[in-house]
């Protein structure tokens, strides 16, 4: 299943959350023996209107200058990034905890830009998480990667970490170049250790991947982290008709059974009863696996062979044993049914005590698929001039689309804005970086509050450098603060 190319990358952003922009990208093009064959490292401007984290700033070493005049708009800084990832497929993708983070603010950031989202992980391309191979290597052979350790006592795979163990040059961690690179290196050495299992660790890049293994009637190890330390589980299938979730919005979950339990006295339970077994038991009974996030599955002896701190669960009972029960479960369509039912009425609970807001379009990707007719309208509107793009935005079937692309336009073009239009998106912007309330997005409040708080630590620990890099940015939220206050 290995791609003849894979792209290695890794962003560096405005924000941690899916408001935040994408501000440098840096990505290793690798053929499938991990030797390179290209590469990108750029960076862009912060769009209009947004407030950025001081915190994200420090991090990622972005002074305001870089943030305000880079070579790249922000819109054309996403332009260059679409083109990239086009001419790089068909390839898998892969980052460093890339499936929480990289992979969502591309989806957001390509979402509001009126660009395809799903580009990194939808066919012909796939996407897999450095973190998930080398956690699942290392629990092969611990001696894979040197490891430090977290703030519990854990060995820590943060990248950060992981290039210091190695003693890799770390003065330019943080950039995405470098970031990307490093994690290059860090799965050329998964690879030539573990070459006989290098395939089977990338097989699991895609949801079909996944469901392939999902379906055989086979028990093995699957690695969950635990309060920051890997567990494995030996695991079973479920039936291969009843082993999905039935909610929506968890279409990607599959269920899997954990082996240490006897399912004998399970599966003639009604309803209520066992939802009441499952939510007693720990560790829990039926694990999850994210069939979207590149979940690794190993061979049974990984969880057979393991320390547990309390003794292997597994080996006490015996292969029989566990082979009975495995076969058990998969055959009882009836329980595993009910496994399907509980779940939802679960998450169908949850949905009815949310909060039943108005979303913002930015916070919509998940509820609603753009329709086809607008995804095929995006090249035509990138490549048209701004005063056609303006035009074209009654096209867009969905209004989402039209108001990102006004947006667009007032952050590029705002002066073929009419008058009313530009004012209605600037109140707009307004609006939301000067509320007074806890947002999801950074407002002007949130941001100094940030700032007083690392000044005060800087401050600690005698940090003039830090301490000037604070006093640039609190400058730099204050002229938007301006911009916008009496909008």
């Amino acid at each position: 299943m290995t791609m003849d190319k894979i792209v290695i990358y890794d962003y560096e952003t405005t924000n941690s959350t899916n408001w935040g922009s994408i501000i440098e990208v840096g990505a290793v093009v690798v053929d499938k023996n991990l030797k390179e064959i290209g590469k990108l490292n750029i960076r862009g401007r912060m769009p209009e209107g947004e407030v950025p984290s001081a915190k994200a700033l420090l991090v990622n070493s972005t002074s305001i200058d870089l943030l305000t005049k880079g070579n790249y708009s922000h819109y054309d800084f996403l332009g260059a990034l679409e083109n990239f990832f086009i001419k790089a497929g068909p390839c898998m993708f892969i980052g460093w905890n890339n499936t929480n983070f990289d992979r969502f603010m591309t989806q957001h950031n390509f979402f509001k830009g009126n660009r395809y989202p799903y580009i990194t992980h939808s066919a012909p391309n796939s996407e897999h998480d450095g973190i998930h191979i080398a956690r699942a290597a290392q629990l092969l052979k611990p001696d894979t990667l040197k490891t430090g350790l977290t703030e519990k006592g854990n060995p820590s795979f943060a990248l950060e970490s992981l290039a210091t163990a190695q003693g890799f040059d770390t003065t330019q961690q943080h950039t995405g170049f470098h970031d990307a690179y490093t994690s290059c290196k860090i799965l050329r050495i998964v690879k030539s250790k573990h070459n006989e299992n290098w395939e089977k660790f990338l097989i699991t890049a895609t949801k079909a991947g996944c469901e392939t293994h999902l379906k055989k009637d086979e028990i093995f190890t699957i690695n969950e982290i635990i309060q920051g330390k890997d567990f494995p589980y030996l695991v079973g299938n479920m039936h291969p008709d009843h082993n999905s979730h039935l909610f929506h919005k968890k279409s990607n979950d599959r269920f899997v059974y954990d082996l240490r339990n006897d399912p004998e006295p399970l599966l003639n339970l009604k309803i209520n009863e066992l939802r009441s077994v499952l939510s007693k038991t720990s560790p829990k009974i039926i694990r999850v696996c994210k069939i979207n996030k590149a979940p690794v599955f190993l061979d049974k002896q990984c969880a057979l062979k393991y320390k547990y701190p309390k003794g292997n669960p597994y080996t006490k009972l015996g292969l029989e044993v566990i082979q009975k029960r495995a076969k058990m479960v998969r055959e009882s369509e009836k329980f595993c049914q009910n496994i399907q039912t509980i779940y939802r009425e679960i998450e169908e609970e949850k949905e009815q005590t949310k909060t039943q807001e108005d979303l913002l379009p930015e916070d919509t990707l998940y509820e609603k698929f753009i329709p086809n007719k607008d995804t095929a309208l995006f090249k035509t509107w990138h490549s048209s001039s701004w005063e056609d793009k303006l035009r074209m935005l009654d096209k867009f079937e969905d209004k989402r689309c039209s108001w990102f692309g006004q947006k667009i336009i007032y952050q590029e073009a705002p002066q073929i804005l009419p008058l009313d239009l530009y004012k209605n998106i600037k109140s707009e912007i307004a609006r939301r970086i000067l509320s007074k309330n806890k947002e999801k997005w950074q407002t002007i409040g949130m941001a100094y509050t940030e700032i007083d708080t690392l000044r005060n630590q800087a401050d600690n620990r005698d940090d003039e450098v830090e301490l000037k890099k604070l006093d640039e940015i609190n400058e730099f939220i204050m002229s938007i603060e301006k911009k916008y206050e009496f909008t």
